[in-house]
């Protein structure tokens, strides 16, 4: 019934070649149509990148039930001076100029609060006696020598100042007057981060003064937009010279290689051009769906071309060879979107939305190259070819995998099977149960980043591919290694959300203990700690009546009220209820939770002191079994959500194994008449997927988010290569042929089409490991293990299975339908 409706399609396609075409133009266009209605940035699936946990539920809750009075915002600005002290009285009269400079800015002037904290203002006023404008600042220090300066440094950036150190390197001896770097700080009224005007107004005046630079928004998209330029000039030049070069040596031929490449674009659009119509949020799709798709569409342009080159022989034409050709190869074809979907759609369960809706994105993408290497390109290639032909050009050319080197690698497959199955199977799945257990010792991180330059020699390729680091990462890796951290704003920094009964005695205690070490304590001058005690030992420093309130709750004297916390919290939300609503949630009548605001965490997606706060939590639920703490920032989040998506990707995995397992055994028995050749067939997908993650741990690849996505995708491009091994040695079987020649011309026909298929994908993504940041080299690495395991578990393994299944089932298949073509007009 399938090989049926697959023949009378090709029959149509290979009949009727040029309504083809112009159907499949018009369709094209609609989905170019489609496109202009894509959601590449749907906000959904930003909210929705990591599931629900623990932390994301903790900073959703304060977000919604804590009051934010102090609404600012905090920018940085760095400097590096080029004399190599950042005190000398040059460069601390050139801050005050930059100050000034951008307070003429009525983006900045207009919304900040204070004024900028800075070292050049602070020892102004030591040298004047008092503070002043910038102006007088100025010619205060224009005024003194270079000694007074030197001894007003000194005297202002005493040990104890923790608020001016804060604007220093980590690397500076306090009361000395010279330092490599330092930093001004500018705190702006805003609910959401600095504004972005005065952000770009503090950038742009950066930028034309040496040795200054910020890391906000304007300069981190300047960097982008290096990053993606140098990626265009030295990455994707070398993958197209390296996936052409592998195209023409494999195919020979420009015609074929133009051809693969139009059903290739077309079948990208295809993609995309239906998630825009269905109003499906792209999201990820738009960077691992072409990637995924581009190699499965080269391997189908392989198997059309390559079946073709075989049945047509010294006097066929070409109508009739394209048409044995497709129908030998469609059912595989259609087999392969079968199974990849099903892999895919197991991510429908994964609890993160983006990889649902990446899982949708690569079905119909797959789906895509189905229809245009079935229909387009064979309707091209009748075309094209017959028109040279006409002008007399000969359109012969020999299949794939017979060559004086492929041809004989090949073959040793067939031998190894022949002579020794049963220990490749045993060697193989030895080394795909190594690999599964390697996944407990990959490494976890949430984003992999570049801490070190690009390698010398790719800085110095000639003319535009050279790389040129953004001076913007340089600065940042500088920043985290030198500085303590900023927050923009309360969500960039530490916080303790605890729940319970708050009112219960010693809960304070319990929680002013935990917050009080070290670790929690901010360390700059715009950020200071906020937790209940703070706030009410500041109302208890300004009212009297609460103070005495505080000092009757405080039973062992050690200033933190330990009993009657109920009365305590009333009375503090009767005198400074803005205050209160800070730190003690109150709803009807009710206290539900309190809340403590530490430190800001570092740049990056990652911190040292993570593991302290969490451990700050864990110690307030372990002393008082009436409180739950839990600990929150964005890397607390990000690290619960990495997580959630390593366990469901592990659930789709299996999912996938096993939904794939049995759907080819379903289709086999259908098509071929045995289920037991099915389960052969996905057999050896578990030990693409074992070697992967065996890969992953030699190479030390990191389990990030992005390659836990490529992991959960795994399955659909291990499946491909087996099924077309399978489907071909059942047809030679059909066609009369014993079981070892039924391999051999498998293993070298198909083979031969898998083998170009891997080295053409595989040379475009190994042009990415030349790349210098690490997340794109693990991208590239990733997608390289699972081409080339998928390739040598296919060629080398599953032949051996084959044969054993053959030797064993003790009946040859039943002949299939003659793939004969239709008689055409």
């Amino acid at each position: 019934m399938i090989r049926r409706v697959f023949d009378r399609l090709v029959d149509l396609v290979t009949t009727h070649n040029r309504v083809v075409i112009l159907v499949m133009v018009l369709l094209t266009a609609g989905m170019v149509v489609g496109m202009g209605q894509l959601d590449t940035e749907s906000q959904a699936e930003q909210d929705d990148l990591f599931p629900e946990t623990a932390a994301s539920t903790a900073a959703d809750y304060i977000e919604e039930n804590y009051r934010n009075d102090n609404q600012t915002a905090v920018s940085a600005v760095y400097v590096r001076d080029q004399s190599g002290n950042a005190l000398s009285k040059g460069s601390l009269l050139e801050s005050i100029e930059y100050q000034q400079a951008v307070l003429d800015n009525d983006s900045v002037a207009g919304t900040l609060v204070g004024e900028p904290h800075s070292i050049a203002s602070a020892v102004a006023t030591t040298l004047a006696g008092e503070g002043g404008s910038l102006d007088e600042q100025r010619a205060t220090l224009d005024a003194a020598s270079a000694e007074a300066v030197e001894n007003a440094i000194e005297a202002t950036l005493s040990a104890d100042d923790s608020d001016l150190l804060g604007l220093l390197p980590d690397s500076y001896e306090p009361g000395t007057a010279s330092a490599e770097s330092t930093r001004l700080l500018f705190q702006f009224a805003s609910e959401e981060g600095p504004p972005s005007d005065a952000q770009h107004a503090l950038f742009a005046e950066a930028g034309g003064r040496p040795g200054y630079f910020t890391l906000g928004e304007h300069a981190a998209s300047e960097a982008s937009a290096q990053l993606n330029e140098n990626t265009m000039q030295l990455v994707v030049p070398i993958a197209l010279v390296l996936v052409l070069g592998v195209l023409a040596v494999t195919y020979r031929n420009i015609v074929d290689v133009i051809v693969g490449l139009v059903g290739v674009l077309v079948s990208v659009l295809w993609m995309f051009g239906i998630l825009g119509w269905l109003g499906i949020g792209a999201g990820m799709t738009m960077i691992i769906g072409p990637v995924l798709i581009t190699g499965l569409s080269i391997d189908f342009s392989f198997h059309v071309f390559n079946r073709y080159r075989e049945q047509r022989g010294p006097d066929d034409g070409i109508r009739e060879s394209m048409n044995r050709g497709v129908r030998s190869v469609a059912v595989a074809l259609g087999l392969v979107t079968v199974t990849a979907a099903i892999g895919f759609l197991s991510n429908v369960v994964n609890p993160v939305g983006t990889i649902r809706n990446l899982g949708v994105g690569i079905t119909l993408g797959v789906a895509s190259a189905l229809v245009v290497f079935t229909t387009l390109v064979p309707a091209l290639k009748i075309s094209i070819d017959g028109t040279l032909e006409r002008v007399g050009i000969d359109r012969h050319a020999d299949p794939l995998g017979h060559g004086a080197l492929v041809g004989p690698a090949l073959r040793s497959a067939v031998v190894l099977a022949k002579r020794a199955a049963p220990v490749v199977l045993v060697v193989a799945v030895i080394a795909g149960a190594a690999g599964g257990v390697a996944w407990t010792t990959l490494d976890e991180e949430n984003f992999q980043q570049q801490t070190e330059p690009a390698a010398e020699w790719k800085q110095q390729l000639p003319g535009p591919l050279a790389w040129e680091d953004p001076e913007f990462n340089r600065n940042q890796q500088y920043v985290q290694s030198s500085f303590s951290a900023v927050a923009a704003d309360q969500s960039a920094r530490f916080q303790l959300l605890v729940e319970g009964d708050v009112t219960a005695d010693d809960a304070l205690d319990t929680v002013s203990e935990a917050t009080g070490s070290g670790a929690f304590t901010p360390q700059n001058p715009s950020t200071e700690r906020l937790s209940p005690m703070t706030v009410i030992r500041s109302v208890a420093a300004e009212d009297a009546d609460f103070a005495e309130t505080v000092a009757d709750a405080d039973t062992n004297g050690d200033g933190v009220p330990d009993t009657g916390l109920e009365t305590v919290y009333d009375h503090l939300y009767a005198v400074a209820p803005e205050r209160a609503g800070q730190v003690v949630e109150r709803a009807d009548g009710e206290y539900r939770s309190l809340r403590a605001v530490g430190p800001a965490e570092s740049a990056g997606f990652g911190d040292d002191r993570t593991e302290d706060i969490q451990a700050m939590a864990a110690d307030i639920d372990a002393q008082h079994s009436a409180l739950t703490a839990t600990a929150v920032s964005n890397a607390i989040v990000m690290d619960a959500g990495l997580d959630e998506v390593t366990d469901g990707i592990l659930r789709v995995l299996v999912l996938a194994l096993a939904a794939v397992s049995a759907g080819l055994v379903v289709v086999f028995r259908s098509i071929h008449d045995s289920a037991a050749v099915g389960a052969v067939t996905a057999l050896p997908i578990t030990l693409v997927t074992g070697l992967v993650v065996g890969g992953m741990a030699v190479l030390d690849v990191p389990l990030t988010l992005l390659t836990a996505l490529l992991m959960s995708l795994v399955v659909g491009l291990g499946i491909d290569y087996n099924i077309h091994i399978t489907d071909r040695f059942l047809q030679e079987l059909d066609h009369g042929q014993s079981g070892f020649d039924a391999l051999e011309t498998a293993v070298t026909g198909t083979g031969g089409a898998l083998f170009g298929s891997a080295l053409s994908s595989g040379g475009a993504f190994l042009a990415l490991l030349i790349h210098p940041h690490p997340q794109i080299e693990s991208f590239g690495l990733l997608v390289v293990l699972a081409l080339f395991a998928a390739f040598l578990v296919s060629v080398f393994v599953l032949p051996s299975a084959l044969a054993l299944w053959w030797h064993h089932s003790g009946t040859e298949p039943q002949p299939a339908q003659s793939t004969e073509p239709a008689a055409t007009d």
